[in-house]
């Protein structure tokens, strides 16, 4: 079998100004990154603004698992079976990280024949918006260290700086450092530490902003230290957000590149799941939605996590309406959930199936809960049984989720045709009600509790002494009624990792509230999520190689 980038290399792809003007981007409208990869100006956005929106398909997926889910992938071919089927289609996807390509995850371009290409540019250096937001980040982060070494006039207290500096590399030695040793002209020595480039600020704004000048406006309002007598310093006090700008003025345009199948694909941001909100950009989700009469997006993790952050933050801020969600599994991932071993996926057990499938069965009654109608894609291994692929459909619909299986890794977007026409008629015959789960005006207790019942199933909410005292100050400086990004364990229902399937009778602990004012939300911590992931024993970049042709090998 081939690997996913012999797949991609061997790919024919049209050049860009061709699968643009399939979409109708005249050539004046493109920022050329080479002859596969360009920018979309923002400026067809303002021209298409009383265009009506086509549909919007959001996909998502059950608990990740070592077995794997492919949402990514199922997303990719979900856009390219609606080309098969007539539907004009985008697929709008968040761009990978530098870090886990050479460390143990891998890419972010999908897999086998439902990928998008180039894939060694889209999950390498790309068009270099990661750098932009890297260096936008370290500006302010260099600015605030020489506010205070210049004699720091805010009065802010160099024990709470909460403004780390961030790397795209996966670098645990650097997740608490020391800066300003050296004696009295290399700064103010304080303890401070580096976060991956996902998991800043920077990052969940630039994919939440509507233009330049919100984002401006936006970073201006990013805190980045409090005072000796506790009060907040934001970025704009350091007169930081306009260099912030320039420094993104390329990037926040969206990038257009293709499939396998030459199908549009705008990737564009990459935030964090956890501690962001784990979405793709606003404006390449809402410039698809103009040009296509389907627009297939995705969000991180599992439902729990990337769907409920999709409808609670980013459907929120940009007004979309999600007209169907594709929840994404596999019988080897509810075989898991169900408490096989990993060894062990590849036998039949329908006993283990059924324990599993209740992950399945309230990812569905969550994505019912925000009036969004589901459809579960079944993505087919070799190894599933009819017994067990026919098992996981009947419990579906007997749950009245529309359940279609999923080939789209083998056979590209004929392997996707089924699914493309439940999706359609979904989206035809079904409204989408459409609603957050909660009000932003409620209190900070209160809108945590409530994702942790509704959504989590938890039976409540344990507040630390030090998170009561966060939440107090927080609502006493008026930070308090904005939306909730709960940072959660990926792989439970719960935040025990450990806890499968549909876990009953647990509580959900947080630890921690932090502002991102910026950004616009708060994050709750639950667990211990790292913001600054480490290299595996025998890293990815081990095996990756640039031959004398100019061929990459080995990148997954």
């Amino acid at each position: 079998m081939k690997t996913d980038v012999q797949i991609a290399q061997e790919a024919k792809m049209l050049p860009i100004t061709e699968v643009a003007s399939k979409l109708g981007i005249s050539e004046d409208k493109l920022i050329h990154y080479g002859k596969y990869k360009a920018k979309v100006s923002l400026d067809l956005l303002e021209e298409l603004k009383d265009k009506p929106d086509g549909k919007l398909v959001l996909v998502t997926a059950i608990n990740p698992t070592p077995a794997g889910e492919g949402k990514t992938t199922t997303n990719i071919g979900l856009s390219m079976g609606l080309n098969k089927i007539g539907k004009s289609a985008i697929t709008a996807l968040r761009e990978p990280s530098l870090g886990p390509s050479f460390g143990v995850k891998g890419g972010a371009a999908g897999g086998g024949y439902a990928q998008v290409v180039p894939m060694e540019d889209i999950n390498l250096h790309f068009t270099g918006d990661f750098h932009a937001i890297t260096t936008a980040h370290n500006l302010i982060a260099a600015l605030l260290d020489n506010h205070i070494h210049r004699g720091n006039e805010l009065n802010i207290d160099p024990r709470r700086v909460v403004w780390k500096r961030v790397l795209d590399m996966n670098d645990r030695a650097l997740r608490n450092i020391v800066v300003g040793l050296g004696g009295k002209s290399q700064g103010v020595p304080r303890e401070d530490g580096f976060d991956i480039t996902v998991a800043s600020e920077i990052m969940a704004i630039f994919c939440l902003s509507k233009d330049l000048e919100d984002l401006k406006e936006r970073v201006g309002n990013i805190i980045v230290a409090y005072t000796y007598d506790g009060e907040p310093v934001f970025a704009r006090d350091l007169n930081a957000q306009g260099a912030v700008a320039v420094l993104m003025k390329d990037a926040i345009h969206p990038n257009l590149v293709q499939t396998l199948e030459n199908t549009p694909a705008f990737i564009h941001g990459g935030p964090f799941a956890n501690i962001a909100h784990g979405c793709n950009s606003i404006l390449a989700t809402k410039l698809s939605l103009k040009l296509a009469e389907y627009t297939v997006t995705e969000a991180g993790f599992g439902a729990d996590l990337g769907a409920e952050k999709f409808f609670d933050i980013k459907a929120r801020f940009a007004g979309l309406k999600p007209d169907a969600a594709v929840i994404v599994a596999t019988v080897r991932a509810l075989k898991y959930n169900g408490g096989v071993k990993k060894d062990e996926l590849g036998n039949e057990n329908l006993d283990a199936l059924a324990k599993g499938f209740a992950n399945l069965e309230k990812h569905i009654e969550n994505v019912n809960k925000f009036g969004v109608p589901a459809v579960v894609a079944i993505n087919k291994f070799p190894t599933d049984t009819e017994a067990e692929l026919n098992f996981v459909l009947e419990k579906c619909r007997a749950l009245g989720a529309e359940a279609v299986l999923s080939e789209v890794w083998a056979k590209g977007g004929e392997g996707g045709v089924e699914l493309a026409e439940a999706v359609v008629k979904v989206c035809e015959t079904k409204e989408s009600n459409f609603a957050p789960i909660y009000d932003v005006e409620e209190s900070i207790k209160a809108k945590i509790e409530k994702i942790a019942k509704e959504v989590y199933g938890a039976d409540g909410v344990e507040f630390t002494k030090a998170c009561e005292k966060q939440i107090a100050e927080i609502a006493k400086l008026g930070f308090d009624k904005k939306p909730i990004c709960m940072a959660k364990t990926q792989y439970s229902l719960s935040d025990d990792p450990s806890l499968l399937g549909r876990p009953t009778g647990f509580t959900i602990t947080v630890r921690e509230v932090k502002v991102s004012n910026g950004a616009g939300f708060l994050v709750a911590l639950t667990g211990d999520i790292m913001t600054m992931p480490g290299l595996p024993k025998v890293p990815a970049a081990n095996k990756i190689d640039i031959l004398p042709s100019g061929e990459i090998v080995g990148l997954f």
